[in-house]
C-alpha cells in the first residue's frame, strides 16, 4: 500500500472535519437549509448567543428556536451546559474571547483579527520548525530534482523503494524531518474549525461590519448586489493561500512535483469556496496565511542575516 503524501493526509483531514463538524445548520419543515436571504449565510442552528437582527430573530422563531433562552452576546458565559470536550474547551471559550475583545476595541471583526495574531503568536516558536525545514528544503531540492529525473517514468517496486532510500538519504544529508513539514497542518486544521464554530455560532459576529464587509455576508452574494468590495476578499485568500502554501511546501515524499500540483488545486479549490464563505471566515483565513507569509519572510531574513555574519 503506497504511502499518503502529507497534501493528501490534509486534503483527508479537511473533508473529514468538514463532514463530521459540530454547527448544526438550521433546516425548514422541508429540511432545507435555511439562509438568511440578504448575505446568502447559511443560519446556524445551535447558536450560543441571541441575535438582535429581528428579521434573523423572526427565521429562528419560525423554524423551532426560541432565541428568547439565550443570554445576549455580550453577556454570554466563558462555558455553557457541557456538550462535548470540543465545544466545551475551544469552541465557546475562543466565542468568548472574540465577542470581548471585540466590545473593547470596539469591532468585533477587529476582534477576530487580533485574537488570530495573538494565537499565531503564541503557537509561534512552534510553527517556526516548519518555517525552518522549507528553508532546508529549498537547499535540497537541487538533488531532489536529479532524483525525481532518475526515476522518472520507473514504477516497478525495486525502483520505487531505491528512490525512497535515496530521497531518505538526501534529507539525512540536509538534516530534514519530512514529518515536521506536517506540524503546521495539524495544528492549523484544529484552529481553523474552532474558528469556523465560534463565527458561526455566534450572531454577534456574523451581524458586525469590518471596513464596509458586512461579516455574514458572502463575497458572491455581496458582488451579485452591486458591492464590489467584496472582490477584493477572494483575491486577497487567494493571494495569502498561495503565498502561505508555497513558503510551507516541504517537498512531498512521492515528488516535488505532485506538492506543486496539489498546491496550486487546494489554491484554486479555495479560492472558489471563498465565495460562498462569510465575510468573517475569509478574514480570518486572510488573517492566518498572512501572519504565516510574515512569519517565512522573516524567518528567511534571519537565516540571510546569520550566512552573513559566518562570512564575517
Amino acid at each position: 500500500m503506497k504511502k499518503l503524501t502529507k497534501s493528501r493526509i490534509l486534503l483527508i483531514l479537511i473533508l473529514l472535519l468538514t463532514l463530521t463538524g459540530c454547527t448544526t445548520q438550521l433546516k425548514d419543515k422541508d429540511n432545507k437549509v435555511v439562509k438568511d436571504p440578504r448575505t446568502g449565510q447559511n443560519l446556524t442552528a445551535n447558536i450560543v448567543c441571541r441575535p438582535t437582527n429581528t428579521k434573523i430573530i423572526k427565521l429562528y422563531e419560525k423554524n423551532g428556536i426560541d432565541t428568547n433562552k439565550l443570554p445576549e452576546c455580550s453577556k454570554m458565559p466563558v462555558t455553557g451546559k457541557y456538550e462535548n470536550l470540543w465545544n466545551t474547551f475551544f469552541v465557546r471559550p475562543l466565542a468568548f474571547i472574540i465577542v470581548r475583545v471585540g466590545k473593547l476595541v470596539g469591532n468585533t471583526g477587529l476582534g477576530l483579527i487580533l485574537i488570530t495574531l495573538a494565537i499565531r503568536l503564541i503557537l509561534f516558536p512552534i510553527t517556526k520548525k516548519t518555517a525552518m525545514q522549507s528553508e532546508l528544503i529549498k537547499k535540497a531540492q537541487p538533488e531532489l530534482n536529479k532524483l525525481e529525473k532518475k526515476y522518472e517514468g520507473k514504477t516497478d517496486q525495486d525502483s520505487v523503494t531505491k528512490k525512497g532510500q535515496e530521497m531518505m538519504a538526501i534529507y539525512k544529508k540536509y538534516n530534514i524531518n519530512p514529518l515536521s513539514g506536517c506540524l503546521f497542518a495539524f495544528l492549523q486544521l484544529p484552529l481553523l474549525f474552532a474558528f469556523i464554530e465560534a463565527i458561526n455560532r455566534v450572531p454577534a459576529i456574523f451581524e458586525g461590519k469590518f471596513i464596509g464587509l458586512e461579516m455574514g455576508m458572502t463575497p458572491w452574494v455581496g458582488i451579485a448586489s452591486g458591492h464590489y468590495l467584496y472582490v477584493i476578499l477572494p483575491l486577497l485568500i487567494v493571494l495569502a493561500t498561495y503565498f502561505s502554501f508555497n513558503m510551507n511546501n516541504t517537498a512531498p515524499m512521492q515528488g516535488v512535483g505532485q506538492g506543486k500540483s496539489m498546491m496550486i488545486f487546494m489554491t484554486i479549490f479555495i479560492g472558489f469556496m471563498s465565495f460562498t464563505l462569510s465575510s468573517a471566515i475569509g478574514i480570518y483565513w486572510v488573517t492566518s496565511s498572512g501572519f504565516t507569509v510574515f512569519q517565512n519572510l522573516l524567518t528567511d531574513r534571519s537565516k540571510k542575516n546569520e550566512k552573513r555574519s559566518n562570512k564575517r
